[in-house]
């Protein structure tokens, strides 16, 4: 069976993992596709969710082709055969090492918060992973448990090439998968959708897991209308499933649109780097707009094919032209859809999706009344194209993430109508306990008011003298 993505896929595995209920085990997903399956496993269980990040150590000449991995802890795998099969010697493998090594701590830094690593000793410690082909990087990461005496270790994935499986149990106590295939090509060839997982996708998970675990609300901050931890995540059932078609040829991209009793207009989320519309971020901040009156969209930019190329190679990402492209094809569909054609058009932009929203609203000057950028990146739109912006823009960005809000600094003196907004406290991510509350708070706002003058503007009323 294919998954249609990786939640569905982690609640298939869970339900494999019943067995370890009772041991409180601890769920360690592997950085970073295995973090969403793992919460899912995490939240069945009701277990504690924390990651462990792992890099691959690719061949020089195709970084595909594993000749081992690095773990968090001290755990490291070297296929020897491999090693051999590309005429390299033990040097050659140290320095393809040593990068991987330095963004493994960047990241251990960055997903453990500065924080110890999650203690193991004397626990059942449930390694999670998307799906294991060569098994390099799940060899590493159970190395790594055992060397911090976990009590015992289990490597769980969705799907597990079948020949690989065997040689993992000298690693581990148990393998267990929902799908063991004896043709695993490519592990998001099990996927319908199979997009890249960014940091802070990865960072969501944890906090989600964790305030299911503990009772305490998810961003420390959460304005009122709380709801239940599991509908922070999914779509809440007001939210409708849509396919927006795009270009010449056949093609649709997925949606969810939510559109409240009489809204005061429609916002369109242009997610950021390796997102899609699944990004709980920008989910919660959509169910906060939706609270104050606002009708929200969140699509994809790329179709899962796109998707998966551009988890190869990170390149489609910074293709703003193709994803200005997809925010106009969107914009045209909204257009033509008899519920939604008539409200004034905000778009809420994040990192490189900010810049397409930025290009698509140059190109359709008067058409849309609103733009929010969350750690956006303005400086990949040109000068002229920023000028040509008609709405005004807010410019959120965090006090920490100083390079991007020099970037925004300086992109906001071409447009015409701009405001920067530093959250204080923030970095990149607006991770920090209230930072993301601050977004969402002023992006509705920002988004009353531009609609609001829409309104205005349409029915002919001016303010009086």
């Amino acid at each position: 069976m294919r998954f249609s993505d990786r939640a569905e896929a982690g609640q298939l595995l869970a339900e494999k993992l019943e067995r370890y209920r009772d041991e409180r085990p601890l769920v360690l997903g592997l950085t970073r596709g295995g973090v969403p399956v793992a919460l899912e496993v995490a939240l069945r269980l009701g277990a504690e969710l924390d990651v462990m990040v792992v890099r691959k150590i690719g061949a020089p000449f195709q970084r595909e082709y594993a000749l081992g991995a690095v773990a968090e802890g001290g755990g490291a795998y070297v296929d020897a055969e491999a090693v051999q099969e590309v005429g390299l010697d033990a040097e050659d493998v140290a320095a393809l090492a040593e990068p991987e090594l330095r963004e493994l701590e960047r990241r251990v830094g960055a997903f453990h918060r500065g924080e110890a690593l999650p203690a193991v000793a004397g626990r059942t410690v449930l390694i999670v992973d998307d799906g294991v082909a060569t098994g390099s990087t799940a060899r590493a990461a159970c190395r790594s448990a055992r060397a911090r005496n976990a009590a015992r270790v289990v490597l769980a994935a969705p799907v597990i090439a079948a020949q690989t499986a065997p040689r993992l149990r000298d690693e581990c106590d148990d393998v267990v998968a929902v799908e063991l295939p004896t043709n695993l090509v490519a592990v998001g060839g099990w996927y319908r959708r199979f997009p890249q997982v960014s940091d802070e996708e990865v960072l969501d998970c944890i906090d989600r897991a964790r305030g299911a675990v503990s009772g305490e609300p998810w961003d420390g901050e959460w304005v009122e209308g709380e709801q239940e931890v599991d509908e922070r995540w999914r779509p809440p059932s007001s939210r409708q499933e849509v396919r927006i078609p795009f270009g010449d040829r056949e093609g649709t991209l997925p949606g969810f649109l939510a559109r409240p009793p009489e809204p005061l207009g429609l916002v369109a989320f242009v997610h950021g780097s390796g997102s899609s519309r699944l990004s709980p971020r920008n989910q919660w901040v959509a169910s906060v707009l939706e609270r104050e009156g606002l009708a929200t969209l969140l699509f994809d930019l790329l179709t899962p094919e796109e998707a998966q190329e551009d988890e190869r190679t990170g390149r489609l990402r910074f293709d703003i032209e193709r994803l200005t492209q997809r925010v106009r094809a969107v914009s045209r569909w909204i257009a033509e859809e008899p519920r939604l054609r008539d409200l004034p058009l905000g778009y809420f932009g994040a990192s490189t999706g900010a810049a397409a929203a930025l290009e698509a609203a140059a190109a359709s000057p008067g058409r849309v009344a609103a733009i929010v950028s969350r750690g956006g990146r303005p400086d990949l739109v040109s000068p002229a194209s920023l000028r040509g912006v008609a709405s005004p823009v807010l410019l959120l960005v965090g006090e920490r993430d100083e390079e991007v809000l020099a970037l925004n600094q300086g992109a906001a003196a071409h447009l015409p109508v701009a405001q920067v907004v530093v959250v204080p406290s923030a970095s990149h991510l607006f991770e920090e306990p209230g930072a993301l509350s601050e977004v969402a708070r002023r992006a509705a706002t920002w988004f009353a008011g531009g609609f609001a003058a829409a309104h205005a503007a349409s029915s002919g009323s001016h303010a009086p003298t």
